[in-house]
């Protein structure tokens, strides 16, 4: 069974530096129909303004995974990881025990957008750990190229959840095939332009 998830429709949070909508309930945004997918618990994408971000917050027991669509991230958390996310790069932040960290857009005149995705982690209270990759065009295009795992296979980065997380940038007309095995379900989310699914 499919069910659609209209960008339109998509809760939203507007601030003076901060364009965000929300797949699934977040934050002031709370609608009891989009609670999460399975163990996807957020999707947010967010439009941060130059020389803005979030500053220092606090995190525990959930995998988040940031994807840079365009832009640059400035990233610094209580791990002492520092570090630059840019378009077409994925960042992987266990939060396990409890981590915090901060989000800033430096640039004083380039735009960021970025998808923020929360999966549960399989349990609570692991050590907190980072991983970041770029993942280029090339290797996307016309394909779903595995860009999270449990397993880290493929040279994906790993998560603490039995999920696979994939990015692709097909281009018009290009068909897309995947074949679920048994019991295992998918969301797609897109991120520009539209698609037909099945």
């Amino acid at each position: 069974m499919l069910t659609r998830r209209p960008a339109a429709e998509r809760g939203r949070t507007r601030l003076e530096w901060l364009d965000s909508r929300h797949s699934f309930s977040f934050d002031q945004y709370y609608d009891p129909r989009h609670m999460g997918f399975r163990s996807l618990r957020v999707i947010n994408d967010d439009f941060v303004s130059p020389g803005s971000g979030f500053p220092t917050h606090p995190h525990r027991d959930m995998e988040i995974l940031t994807w840079v669509v365009e832009g640059a991230l400035d990233h610094a958390d209580s791990m002492g990881t520092g570090s630059t996310v840019r378009a077409g790069e994925m960042q992987r932040m266990s939060a396990g025990s409890g981590i915090t960290h901060s989000e800033f857009n430096h640039s004083l005149t380039e735009p960021l957008r970025l998808l923020q995705i929360w999966i549960r982690p399989e349990r609570k209270g692991i050590p907190p750990g980072y991983e970041q990759k770029a993942f280029s065009l090339e290797q996307r295009r016309n394909r779903l190229l595995l860009a999270a795992s449990r397993d880290g296979r493929n040279g994906s980065l790993t998560l603490c959840q039995d999920a696979d997380v994939y990015v692709a940038n097909p281009d018009p007309g290009a068909v897309l095939n995947h074949r679920f095995a048994q019991g295992r379900h998918g969301w797609i989310q897109v991120a520009r332009g539209s698609l037909s699914v099945n």
